[in-house]
């Protein structure tokens, strides 16, 4: 909190996602596509075949122009964007890898300058020279990878380095070694995707099949070294950081099933398209196949970021910028005496800082929709009670006061009519958007907080007591503070559980 807050009305995450993983994208097909290119220019000279070199020259061009500048430009812009949208993560990875990072930046201008010199080398260069050059751009863009493989790592699963702050311990931290296994495996599917699609515009003939053939097979060998990894990436992960993900946290659960369908169709349409009818591959389907390759990677990769939640840096900071070690002088003195860049408008400053480097009121994981028709007590009671729901957020660590300011903030910005109003619905069907608006956020049905259970069968009476006292039944539970017609109705849904016809 010690930085001024950049606001974005889409949210941090989907900015972040917008640049970054267009990024990654780029910057891991360049790296499996210099291994490609390099092996098959040895493959293809070895053979004689001046039609397979021609292919390549062509191939290499693309890398030059999207991989070096596009890549390089996306490159920068993360670091600009990441400098404004969590100053304090930026400055500890920094802080920590300030050596790692400028060797990384070494690697990356011998890439440069090898691809380029590569791609002109075609013609003027002798062929055992000219191979020596694709394999330092290879080798440089790999230990590129090498190297921010541990910092990126390092926000997951930070390991020893929370004890001893030591640069190796960081780096080489518990998720390494499968996750450079993994992206290796993703830079060699990426590379035979878009070496397929550009083979796909070749004339139909006996040349163009064992070329998509040859294509395909790289992609296939990717996944061969993906699928393994995977798993072993998984187990890698701390079992207390994988069970609450499994028990509260949809989001990256979600997307890792999802990578595996995108796995499974992209792997049966290589061997369909690629390897069974590789003569009549058409640009549109290799296309189809380099979109379900960016769609696999884009959900592990949404998975790895969602993970980690409610942390930035697992253990150290979490993603609002608080850090674990400042508990104590954040309760003993509030978040706004923390917070170094303030406005006059105290109740959006402690929003922003605390709640809206993850959520907006109308974008990116909008509370606005999770939170109309509810009033100020009953937004301050789940303020205060953030690290309790699901979705697995940071602690509140103000005061009471700074969560009613949270509160009145928000409160302004929802619409404060009654849920019957706001949804047109009574009786039981009211019941239940009152239980999901105002129990479901711990509560769900399914879920380790599923109450449903212990309150079927009991009696109207009984419905009543409860909501009377709900704020005394257990830590951080707020009092039910719905109007006469939200009680009604929530009772009613509440009996229906004793019928079994809802959950």
């Amino acid at each position: 909190m010690v930085y001024p807050f950049w606001n974005v009305e889409i949210g941090y995450g989907m900015l972040m996602a917008l640049i970054a993983v267009v990024h990654v994208f780029v910057s891991h097909f360049a790296i499996g596509g210099g291994l490609y290119l390099v092996v098959a220019e040895r493959s293809a000279r070895k053979a004689g075949d001046a039609r397979r070199l021609e292919f390549l020259e062509r191939l290499s061009k693309v890398f030059v122009l999207v991989t070096l500048v596009f890549g390089a430009l996306t490159g920068v812009g993360i670091w600009f964007i990441i400098g404004l949208l969590n100053p304090a993560a930026t400055e500890a990875l920094i802080r920590t890898f300030v050596w790692g990072w400028a060797i990384e930046w070494t690697f990356f201008i011998v890439e440069i300058l090898a691809a380029i010199l590569y791609f002109y080398g075609w013609k003027r260069m002798a062929a055992r020279d000219h191979m020596i050059l694709g394999w330092i751009y290879f080798a440089a863009a790999w230990l590129s990878l090498f190297v921010i493989n541990g910092i990126i790592t390092f926000m997951l699963t930070p390991g020893k380095w929370l004890a001893s702050g030591s640069f190796w311990d960081g780096f080489f931290n518990p998720t390494f070694w499968p996750s450079l296994v993994l992206r290796t495996g993703i830079c060699i599917m990426l590379a035979g995707l878009y070496a397929l699609v550009v083979a796909a515009r070749e004339e139909a003939s006996d040349f163009k099949a064992g070329l998509v053939r040859s294509c395909a097979s790289w992609s296939i060998a990717g996944l061969v070294v993906i699928a393994p990894s995977v798993l072993w990436y998984w187990k890698a992960i701390p079992e207390q950081i994988t069970s609450v993900a499994l028990q509260s946290m949809p989001t990256p659960i979600a997307s890792l099933h999802y990578s595996y369908w995108f796995a499974g169709l992209l792997a049966a349409a290589l061997v369909l398209a690629g390897l069974l009818f590789p003569g009549r591959l058409h640009v549109s389907v290799a296309a189809g196949l380099m979109v379900l390759g960016l769609a696999w990677f884009g959900a592990f990769e949404w998975f790895r970021e969602s993970i980690r939640k409610p942390f930035v840096i697992t253990g150290y900071m979490y993603a609002n910028a608080v850090e674990v070690a400042q508990e104590a002088r954040y309760k003993q003195a509030g978040y706004l005496a923390q917070i170094r860049f303030r406005t006059p408008d105290d109740d959006a400053d402690l929003f922003l800082h605390a709640c809206g480097s993850c959520h907006t009121m109308g974008g990116y994981k909008a509370l606005r929709p999770a939170l109309d028709g509810t009033d100020a007590a009953f937004i301050s009671a789940i303020v205060k009670s953030a690290p309790l729901l699901r979705g697995n957020m940071p602690p509140f660590w103000g005061n009471a006061g700074e969560a009613d300011l949270i509160a009145g903030y928000i409160h302004r910005r929802v619409d404060a009519r009654p849920l019957g109003e706001i949804y047109g619905l009574q009786g039981v069907e009211l019941g239940r958007k009152v239980f999901e608006v105002r129990c479901g956020k711990c509560h769900t049905p399914g879920t380790p907080g599923d109450k449903t259970g212990s309150l079927a069968g009991l009696s109207e009476s009984d419905y009543g007591t409860m909501l009377d006292s709900a704020a005394d039944l257990g830590e951080g539970m707020p009092a039910f503070t719905g109007d006469a017609a939200e009680r009604g109705a929530l009772i009613q849904h509440l009996k229906t559980l004793g019928e079994g016809a809802t959950k």
